[in-house]
């Protein structure tokens, strides 16, 4: 996609990258490379692959900077960093200092990979995570869970903010995720796009068991152990682009499609972890209600998600934890 900036008095076409667009005949193969680290992260371009040694690369460059050797990987949605906040004896890791890692921007995400032991349970966690909206592509919004993979995680537990498209469903409730419906990739966007490594997972990956049910079944005895029954609904989610919120007519749609909550981030996480044969449980914390009614004045914002977040977040950081502690258990019986 190409940008219209200004250079000096005249208008040039730039990728994207700060690379102004001349007759060169090199334009295009710059605009395959790799895009330099900014501070704004927010470009376009192409033909970006993370291959399996660029990954081994990061794995690498944490293994040398961490003795924690975790088996569940956590991804904390926007508002929900606080959970990473609990991990004892940490290693942290800014994303601008990890090779090849994207920068994050969104509010309420603090950018850190965070090593550390969660009520004596080794597990690395993503304070904050990438999204579509930011100008990445979904291969690297996802890349982080195939770094979690390779550093020895089996298990991936995403967290989410999301609307209630379900009426039954109110603000502060934790929906558990039992199926997707992958709008993005109806229009042919997957993080699996480009080349399949087979040392990552196979070509064509089934996704009819996404969320894992023994998981959901094992969240929803954590839930009625810590008496959250009236606060725990089961789900499917859907993962929009963003970053504006929806119309009511798209709302009604992906109400008669059976979608009960609505996203920008986790799906394509799934897909990734799933591809690579990780076992993944995942809820959203349901942050403000759609309205599929015109005469609706009250409106979605960022702040309001946020805040609801911070309101539900000791009860999420103690669900999380019992779910680490139940995932470990079972890893450690097989042993």
């Amino acid at each position: 996609m190409e940008i219209l900036v200004k250079n000096g008095n005249t208008e040039n076409y730039s990728n994207g990258n700060g690379k102004v667009k001349d007759d060169n005949s090199n334009f295009f193969n710059d605009l395959n490379s790799s895009p330099p680290r900014t501070s704004s992260p927010c470009f376009s371009y192409f033909g970006e692959n993370f291959t399996f040694e660029i990954i081994n690369e990061i794995k690498k460059y944490l293994f040398e900077r961490t003795k924690i050797r975790p088996k569940i990987g956590i991804i904390c949605g926007t508002g929900l960093g606080h959970l990473a906040d609990n991990l004892t004896n940490v290693d942290s890791f800014p994303y601008e200092d990890i090779p090849n890692f994207p920068i994050s921007t969104v509010s309420g995400h603090a950018g850190k990979l965070v090593f550390g032991y969660l009520n004596n349970v080794e597990v690395m966690c993503m304070q904050g995570r990438f999204h579509y909206y930011e100008g990445y592509p979904l291969s690297k919004c996802s890349m982080p869970v195939r770094v979690m993979k390779i550093c020895g995680c089996t298990h991936l537990i995403a967290t989410n903010a999301a609307g209630g498209l379900n009426p039954s469903y109110k603000v502060g409730d934790i929906m558990i995720v039992k199926d997707h419906i992958n709008i993005m990739g109806f229009a042919g966007n997957s993080p699996l796009q480009g080349p399949n490594d087979p040392r990552f997972g196979p070509r064509f990956p089934p996704m009819d068991r996404a969320y894992d049910p023994k998981l959901v079944k094992i969240a929803k005895e954590v839930a009625k152990e810590m008496k959250m029954d009236k606060e725990i609904q089961t789900g499917v989610y859907t993962c929009v682009g963003g970053p504006n919120y929806e119309t009511v007519a798209e709302l009604k749609m992906l109400k008669l499609f059976g979608v009960d909550a609505v996203g920008m981030s986790t799906v394509h996480e799934v897909i990734t972890a799933r591809h690579c044969d990780m076992k993944v449980f995942a809820f959203s914390l349901i942050t403000n209600m759609c309205y599929t009614d015109y005469e609706e004045n009250e409106e979605a914002n960022h702040e309001d998600v946020v805040n609801i977040g911070l309101q539900r977040q000791d009860r999420i950081t103690n669900f999380v934890t019992k779910m680490v502690q139940e995932i470990s258990f079972e890893l450690n019986k097989k042993h």
